[in-house]
């Protein structure tokens, strides 16, 4: 059984799933874009029957009520700092750290600086946003090629109309989801959330505010680190990915997937569950 909930954290409130029995160890899972905490509902149920406490929170932008207007408000040190306050609201001293997409940077950046929290650390899809970074300046043309097409995204209003489409229906987006690999049955929930007034330009701000300068002096990870990533995926690339190692300094795990997409934990939730849940038995 998911639950929903409503967590004020931050000076916002945040929407939020949950699962498991309320002591449960914490497992703290961040979503993606163009997406919602609807993105994990697998994995919650796996990890509540097993006993954990799973929250998947709506993070900053994609809650109603957590969608401040500045493209500043949504620089990395704020998303950072909403991991943490939603998990000292949910009364969760430490906690086991799952992102994807977007929540997997964020993620990789919660368990560098703050490994006093985080138990561990499991990232799917995203490589270590240092590799990332210098797959695109230079060790891999194609990453630099894909970051383009990203950099469409932090443009004002153009990408807004890409997105939504004439009618704002959200029908750029649909199609994205089509082109890579995620199928309409899956992403409806998400469509009904971003074509929210003010949502879609929420959800862009993360790339809108995003500097290099954010990551300058981001030391190692220190916790044990799972990273799932797939040769299906069309965002993220095998130099990255392979490179992420060398910014963990703990016992480190990395799992490829074949034929699979981007979208892991709804296209292979059985895989990624079992993956899981047995990073999280060694920790």
């Amino acid at each position: 059984m998911i639950d929903r909930l409503e967590i004020d954290a931050n000076r916002l409130t945040f929407s939020a799933r949950a699962a498991g029995p309320t002591e449960g160890r914490g497992v703290i899972l961040l979503h993606g874009f163009p997406q919602t905490s609807w993105s994990w509902r697998a994995q919650l149920s796996v990890l509540g029957e097993a006993g954990y406490r799973a929250l998947a929170p709506d993070q900053r932008g994609y809650s109603a009520r957590a969608r401040p207007p500045a493209v500043a408000d949504y620089r990395m040190e704020h998303l950072v700092s909403d991991v943490l306050a939603l998990a000292r609201a949910m009364k969760m001293e430490t906690f086991d750290l799952v992102g994807h997409d977007w929540g997997g940077m964020v993620s990789w950046v919660v368990a560098a600086l703050h490994p006093d929290r985080v138990r561990s650390l499991s990232v799917v899809s995203t490589p270590h946003p240092l590799a990332l970074r210098r797959a695109i300046l230079g060790g891999d043309p194609e990453q630099a090629a894909r970051a383009v097409d990203t950099n469409a995204l932090r443009r004002p209003e153009e990408a807004e109309r890409m997105l939504l489409g004439p009618d704002c229906s959200g029908a750029g987006l649909d199609a994205l989801f089509t082109a890579s690999g995620l199928a309409s049955t899956h992403t409806r929930e998400y469509l009904a959330v971003l074509t929210q007034p003010g949502a879609l330009t929420a959800a862009l701000n993360w790339y809108r505010a995003m500097e290099h300068e954010d990551l300058a002096g981001l030391p190692p990870v220190r916790v044990p680190t799972l990273y799932v990533w797939s040769t299906g995926d069309a965002a993220l690339g095998r130099p990255a990915a392979e490179a992420s190692k060398e910014f963990v300094a703990a016992p480190y795990s990395f799992v490829v997937l074949d034929d699979v997409t981007h979208w892991i934990p709804e296209v292979a939730p059985e895989k990624l569950a079992r993956l899981l849940m047995a990073h999280l038995a060694t920790t």
